[in-house]
This record gives C-alpha cells, structure tokens and sequence, in this order.
C-alpha cells in the first residue's frame, strides 16, 4: 500500500470526521509504516460542514454575534477557506431549530434573518462564493428573514413594510430591492440540498417540515397558502416559476428563496463539499479509500458522505472500504460499489456504550488493523 485516503463523515454525537482520520491514520502506520496518507475531514452539507471544510482548506473560523430565530441575539460561526473568498456556513448556527426551547418553536414567527446576516458578515469581509448548508433550520419563511438582513424589503398591498416570520407570506404584496447590498449581485452561492420538495403543496415545505418546527394543523394551511402567494409574488417581479425547481422547498422554503433572489445552484451536499475540496484530484493515484457514518444501510446512497466518496472513486477505479457503528443491507451496499463494508462492534453492547467516544475511537483502529493484515498477508 503506497498511498491511502481517509474520508469519512463524522459519527454524529460520538467522533468528528477528523477524529475518525487520526486513529485511522494510527491503524494504517501500524501495518504500512511507509503508506502515504491523506486525512480529509469531509461532510454532507450539514453538521460538520464548516468545520470539515475548513480544516481541508486551510480556513479559519469567524464568529459573528447575530439574530436568532426568534431574533435573539446568539453568536454564530462560520468558515472562510483559504483563498479569502469562498465562505461556508451552516444556517444551523444562526436559524436552527436547537437554538429554540422546545415550548417556543413557532414557524409563524420565526426567521431565518440571522443566516442573512452571516452572508452579510462574510461579504465584508471579501468572500464572493458562498457554500451553505441549510439542514437543521426552525423557519418557515421562505428565506424572506436572510433576504431582509441582505437589504430586501418586503410590502403588503398598501405599501406598508412588514415584520419577519413566516405569518408575513400571506401578506407580501410587492417586492422592493432598491437598499440591497450592492455585492450580493457579484456573489455567487451553492446550497446544499439533498431533498426534491417543492415550494408547497402536498409535499411542499411547510406540509412536510413545519409540524417538526412547533407548527399546529392550521400553522401549516397559513404557512402553505403563505408560500403559495410568495411563490405567485415571485412570478409576478422575477418571471420565475419556484414551485417548479425541485428542493424549493428546502428548509422552510428557503431553498426557493436562494434561487429566485440570489440567482442559486442547489447542490447535493457532499458534491458540494468534494468538488470544492477538490477530492477527485486529491484521491488520484491511491491504492484505497476508507470512508463510513455512523449508520450504514440503504440510506446511505442517498446523498451521505459515503456515497460521494465513493461516486468520485469509481470513476478513478479505486476500491472503497466503508465503516460504521451499525450496517443493515450489507448485500446491497457491496452491490453499489463497496469492496467491503466494515461493522465496529466487537461484541452485544448499550446504545450508550455504543456512543462512548474512547470506546468509538478504539473499534476503528482494532477493526482496520485487522483488515490491513489481510491485505498485507496477501500482498507478500
């Protein structure tokens, strides 16, 4: 083994993907002492996201004091890579749903206007790519809060301003971007987006999302019958059908927000992480990919890290190893692509156990050990 990659998401609430890197790389020099290794900390679009992509690209982090979305102050992180122009961020870290105690979850009247201000923030600071991830989020407006905290405006029919939330749909009449930032329109932004809801309807943002954002049966007929008229608005002023574009609805409907006022590509997450990281070239020439999650199954060729990874390996012809906590569909899995996926478990353990981190950590190194002396046994 000449050359081996590392990339594996994070095990969500256990180890952080560069964790999972650094006691992979131990496993490895234990039975390829000379193998070179490339650890890349990589993610899906959400959690970890920035900090995944940071630390393959030689970022840094800003924080940034913001308005929650109950327009609380809360600070707020974000990543800017190393060439000073690209930004990523989490809308979790400003609009998302921990944020708010389970009892004042609302909808209605909560905004996304905090991840506007992030944007904000960043075009301050020079970036003009911005990569954002937007899982996770406690609103339902359609992307109307982050559009004011960029300078949008927003009026009803008798040209009064209105307030922020999704209770503001309804009522949006007119459209007024004369204050906008100037350097919004040179900047370009990617969002993250893994679902194909439309704007509303049936299966739209506010049917399938806003019950687990604190919204009530008549919440969701007000929020849906909002977004419709929002979407009715966008026809009128940006001659752009939203309830057409596939994952409009993401996120509260902020996904359509993006494309129509922004000018947005929706991007699968991790296509989005691995091209900006460069993975294709990064992985040329290596003998092996190690990638995993915490849970392997039929999900994971749905838009997780390891079916990136190993999208991006098939065409350069590298074998795939994946690992995880738990794995179901093994067959399946191998049938995709994988040349072998890989269980930690060593024996019948508690959920708590399972999650301890030292006990995650120590499963990794003993399982790709023991996979590395096969290959070494029948490399000799």
């Amino acid at each position: 083994m000449r050359k081996i990659v590392v990339a594996s998401d994070s095990f969500k609430g256990c180890v952080s993907s560069k964790e999972i890197a650094k006691i992979a790389e131990i496993a490895i020099r234990k039975v390829f002492p000379a193998c070179e290794i490339i650890k890349i900390p990589v993610a899906d679009g959400g959690e970890g996201t920035v900090e995944a992509m940071v630390s393959a690209k030689n970022g840094h982090i800003v924080s940034c004091a913001v308005h929650g979305p109950l327009m609380q102050p809360v600070q707020a992180g974000y990543g800017i890579l190393e060439d000073g122009k690209t930004a990523v961020i989490e809308m979790a870290s400003a609009s998302g749903l921990t944020l708010i105690p389970e009892e004042k979850r609302n909808p209605m009247i909560t905004s996304s206007y905090g991840t506007g201000e992030l944007i904000k923030d960043a075009l301050s600071y020079g970036c003009r790519k911005f990569l954002i991830g937007i899982g996770g989020s406690a609103t339902n407006d359609g992307g109307t809060g982050m559009l004011q905290a960029l300078g949008y405006r927003f009026l009803d029919k008798s040209g009064k301003e209105l307030g922020v939330g999704g209770q503001i749909l309804k009522e949006i009449f007119t459209i007024d971007d004369s204050q906008v930032l100037p350097e919004v329109k040179m900047a370009e932004f990617i969002i993250a987006c893994d679902v194909d809801n439309p704007f509303s309807g049936t299966n739209g943002a506010a049917h399938i999302y806003a019950r687990q954002k604190g919204a009530d049966g008549q919440m969701v007929l007000e929020l849906d019958k909002g977004l419709q008229n929002f979407a009715a608005v966008i026809i009128r002023t940006k001659n752009l059908d939203v309830e057409k574009i596939a994952g409009a609805g993401a996120a509260g409907g902020i996904g359509g927000g993006f494309v129509a006022f922004l000018n947005a590509r929706l991007k699968s997450g991790i296509e989005m992480v691995l091209e900006n990281i460069d993975f294709k070239n990064i992985i040329s020439g290596s003998d092996l990919i190690i990638t995993g999650e915490g849970k392997l199954d039929k999900q994971t060729g749905r838009g997780k890290v390891p079916a990136g990874v190993l999208k991006v390996a098939q065409v350069k012809q590298i074998p795939v190893i994946a690992i995880g906590g738990w794995i179901e569909e093994v067959e399946e899995l191998n049938k995709a692509g994988y040349l072998a996926v890989l269980s930690l478990m060593p024996y019948p353990v508690t959920l708590q156990q399972a999650m301890q981190r030292d006990f995650t950590l120590e499963n990794i190194k003993r399982t790709l050990v023991q996979q590395f002396r096969i290959i070494q046994h029948f490399q000799l």
